[in-house]
């Protein structure tokens, strides 16, 4: 996951304390193109990657007309099995959603596998991949030829109030921690957006970005307590040479936090993609 370390398993817990945050950060501008662009006959099946335990899909699925069956894709089976326990929503218009789970290393999906749908959809699933991950996902996704849908993707980009000399020191370290070396390969971190652009722009794909932010404050402050501490644990992992002059700014920070006067913003872009399914020459009229 986007905010959680590296490659470390997202818990149920995790998930359902973040969920009320992405959903208020996720872009509905996008979500408003991608429906306008979706023309379904019958039911709009949607392949979610990543999808931990089905927040997409309960976010997604109530502002997308018509009925949908979701395929919820993930390698962990304990968040699949939370997912499979969970109420589902129903369509924009009252249609029926329809949910089915499959243990799968998404980072491997082929394009047959993904053909099947009208929708792929990812929820801060990019900066955790490796260029290599990237690349085979993106070639899946353009070869199914139908729209990606890519939320909460970190930037790197945080800010807190009130603003603290430390603060830099530690976003610098927990960035160079979401960058670091996983199997022998770098995992792309806050480069995940640049990359991602870059990859489908290059096999044709139209990509439209979309600023969705975390707001991190007194109203969330267990979210935002948590955060911090996971933000700290990573860059002190990565620079653990700050464990000791940072000792001061940690007490503060969980003070300010436990207190209800931390505020942060954490920087994520939404990405939907299009690949090009039209013949050469079709976009000239």
């Amino acid at each position: 996951m986007s905010t959680s370390v590296g490659r470390a398993r997202a818990t149920p817990d995790w998930l359902a304390l973040r969920e009320p945050a992405d959903a208020a950060a996720r872009s509905t501008g996008l979500v408003h193109q991608l429906a306008r662009g979706l023309s379904p006959s019958g039911t709009l099946t949607v392949h979610d990657l990543g999808c931990g335990t089905g927040a997409m899909l309960r976010w997604l699925a109530p502002r997308l007309p018509g009925p949908q069956h979701w395929v919820l894709c993930d390698r962990d089976a304990d968040l699949l099995g939370v997912a499979a326990t969970r109420p589902l929503p129903r369509a924009a218009d009252g249609s029926a959603v329809t949910m089915e789970t499959r243990r799968v290393d998404v980072t491997r999906m082929s394009a047959r596998q993904l053909a099947t749908g009208g929708l792929v959809t990812a929820s801060a699933l990019l900066d955790v991949l490796t260029t290599t991950e990237l690349e085979r996902l993106v070639d899946s996704c353009v070869h199914a030829g139908c729209p990606v849908l890519l939320n909460l993707t970190v930037t790197g980009r945080v800010r807190l109030d009130p603003p603290d000399r430390w603060d830099q020191p530690i976003s610098e370290a927990f960035n160079a921690h979401q960058q670091r070396p996983v199997g022998g390969h770098r995992l792309l971190g806050p480069g995940a957006v640049r990359r991602t652009i870059e990859a489908f722009t290059a096999r044709g794909a139209e990509v439209t970005a979309a600023a969705s932010p975390w707001r991190l404050g007194h109203e969330n402050a267990a979210l935002t307590a948590a955060w911090f501490d996971g933000w700290l644990a990573a860059a002190l992992e990565q620079r653990p040479e700050l464990a000791g002059p940072t000792l001061d700014y940690v007490r503060r920070r969980r003070g300010q936090a436990a207190a209800g006067r931390l505020t942060a913003t954490v920087d994520h872009r939404d990405l939907l993609a299009r690949p090009d399914v039209e013949p050469a020459g079709a976009r000239s009229r």
